[in-house]
């Protein structure tokens, strides 16, 4: 949201908003902008019908105080993705969804289309080097590229985000139960993505994994005027650290992982339908270097590394400690999970980690009470979380300085950390938490 807004005032509109919390990098970044509403929290009677439109966020309530004063002034509301796809409308549509891997595969399509001097618009989900926000609305672009979620539009409009978008591309990168908090079951969570390529344009082309069973099948029985594209993990090796792509040639590449490898292939389908060749492709993707908080490198010393990565579902954080796992084999591998989204946080979806940390040699898992009262979810149990995540020597912590304490114990050569949260373990400074590790 707070992108938006940045990206709508240097198009020229005038812009305000509101939230009840706001944390960094969002707080410096709107106030660098003259964006930082001088308080937090919800002004009803700053409303006038002076304003054009809301844009409304997915995690306001149905109830607050703004948006019913909004509705009782009849003002026009649009749901984020709404005021996204009418912007887009005439435009090029090229949408990346997936229960994993989206933020990678657009942020590599909006780099190699970058160096090939394409103009395009762009949503996407984490700041990357060389795009100063992560929204861009233009004029004269005739291509955009959406990063799909499909978490809900807004409180008032319960239909997931990439339903909105229409795409005349679209890829698909997997499909595994996440949201419980909306998609009570997995069948119902695979019935959004049969939705979503049903709304593929008329003779449109659709992406997707075929290391996924699901996915493979929704695509193989969907519309015979969509033209399908499976694809795959290419070939590689790893040689000292560096993972090379097998081409004509040894390709090096700065990201790695068996999941961002087929997000790179992913995202060179795409770049093939937007006219890009295969050699401008690997020239390009040499020089993507990831995107913040996906596997990011905080600082490395001396053998050892620490980094982190916005990992929040069960499917994220194995493909993820896998990745680490295979690139270091011979380092001792420490990973931390933060739980903070609602899925993760609920008792009923938290056995879907059990064994998730069984290719790390030491590994805890932290919960901030706070943010199960924000949510206002039940209070958590060391006990229950450490049973249901299934791992004997597993350490649990709902304070995040006991936390930090205990990651001290591990510190030995050759070490590996890896920091996986979509929150911020209660602010603590990971690069200061990372100049005492290494």
């Amino acid at each position: 949201m707070h992108n938006l807004a940045i990206a709508l005032q240097i198009n020229g509109h005038v812009i305000s908003g509101s939230d009840d919390e706001i944390f960094e990098p969002s707080k410096s970044r709107l106030a660098r902008k003259g964006l930082l509403p001088e308080n937090e929290g919800w002004f009803p009677e700053k409303l006038s019908v002076n304003i054009d439109a809301i844009i409304l966020g997915m995690h306001a309530r149905p109830d607050n105080p703004e948006l019913v004063r909004a509705q009782e002034m009849g003002l026009k509301i649009y749901s984020y993705p709404e005021f996204l796809f009418l912007h887009a409308q005439h435009k090029k549509r090229v949408v990346i969804g997936g229960s994993h891997g989206k933020t990678t595969i657009t942020a590599m399509i909006m780099h190699v289309l970058r160096k090939a001097g394409m103009k395009f618009d762009y949503l996407v989900g984490s700041k990357l080097r060389g795009f100063d926000v992560m929204v861009q609305l233009s004029d004269d672009a005739p291509v955009m590229i959406f990063e799909g979620d499909e978490y809900l539009s807004s409180p008032i409009d319960r239909r997931p985000k990439f339903h909105w978008y229409r795409p005349h591309i679209a890829l698909l990168s997997g499909v595994a139960w996440d949201h419980i908090n909306v998609f009570p079951t997995f069948e119902n969570y695979v019935q959004q993505f049969e939705i979503f390529i049903e709304l593929i344009e008329k003779e449109g082309t659709l992406i997707y994994s075929n290391d996924d069973d699901i996915l493979k099948t929704l695509a193989e029985d969907s519309r015979s005027d969509v033209k399908k594209i499976g694809y795959d993990i290419p070939s590689y090796i790893i040689k000292q650290g560096v993972t090379f792509v097998k081409q004509n040639s040894l390709i090096p590449i700065q990201v790695f992982g068996r999941h961002n490898l087929m997000n790179l292939n992913g995202a060179r389908k795409v770049c093939n339908e937007l006219g890009i060749d295969d050699h401008s492709f690997f020239e390009a993707i040499k020089s993507f270097d990831g995107t913040d908080n996906r596997l990011e490198l905080i600082m490395e010393r001396e053998g050892s590394r620490v980094f982190k990565d916005f990992a929040h579902a069960p499917s994220k954080a194995i493909a993820t400690i896998l990745a680490v796992r295979e690139q270091y084999p011979d380092h001792q591998f420490v990973a931390c999970y933060e739980l903070h989204t609602f899925s993760s946080l609920d008792q009923k979806f938290m056995g879907q980690y059990a064994g998730c940390f069984d290719n790390t040699d030491r590994a805890c898992v932290y919960f901030n009470p706070h943010a199960l009262r924000m949510k206002k979810l039940p209070d958590l149990k060391i006990s229950d979380v450490k049973e249901l995540f299934a791992k004997k020597d597993l350490e649990v912590f709902n304070d995040s300085t006991k936390m930090a304490t205990w990651l001290q114990t591990t510190k030995k050569p050759k070490t590996i950390y890896l920091l996986m949260s979509s929150g911020n373990f209660d602010g603590i400074d990971l690069q200061l938490l990372a100049e005492d590790l290494i």
